[in-house]
């Protein structure tokens, strides 16, 4: 009985994309930071500020074996509803503009798949927007959102055969108090 096992992937890439300057359109950028904040990752796993770059991106995801890309999502969905797209719904949706930077990030995967250098597997996580008013704060919709969007990328990770270890983040219970001025 032969079991075929999917290969671990060599290169990955976590892409967080979008303006931090339009509220919940830096969910991408912000939800990355978390990760970096929070998790190591072993070599391999590349973690990248895409920001609302567009051609920029083309040299960093080129021969991508596994590229998860964070970003707000319009999708026709409520506020704050997380939302996943993987394969074929990635490009397909991508045509339709779902955040404003997505049209040059679509012309690099287009690029990429032309040169036969395209990612090999590519999920984009996100989440509905409440707001893209001026203002560096996500909307609490989808701020409230934000700890479930990590955990599913880190779970896309896991069952990529990718193990993040959590970084041990000091709390009142675990940090050693100073001693007082007497």
């Amino acid at each position: 009985m032969s079991s075929t096992r999917t290969p671990i992937p060599q290169h990955t890439v976590l892409l967080g994309v979008g303006n931090l300057l339009l509220s919940d359109e830096g969910l991408g950028v912000r939800a990355l930071e978390l990760l970096e904040r929070s998790y190591e990752f072993p070599p391999g796993v590349e973690l990248i500020d895409g920001g609302t770059c567009g051609m920029e991106l083309l040299e960093p995801l080129t021969g991508v074996d596994l590229l998860i890309m964070l970003d707000v999502i319009h999708a026709g969905r409520a506020p704050g509803d997380l939302v996943i797209l993987r394969g074929d719904e990635v490009p397909a949706r991508l045509r339709h503009k779902l955040s404003p930077h997505q049209v040059g990030l679509s012309d690099v995967l287009a690029t990429l798949v032309l040169t036969d250098e395209a990612p090999q597997q590519v999920i984009v996580i996100g989440i509905e927007p409440e707001s893209l008013a001026l203002g560096m704060a996500l909307s609490p919709r989808v701020a409230a959102r934000l700890p479930e969007l990590v955990s599913v990328t880190l779970l896309e990770l896991e069952q990529a055969g990718i193990h993040p270890r959590s970084r041990r983040i000091p709390t009142p219970a675990n940090q050693q108090l100073a001693p007082q001025p007497s």
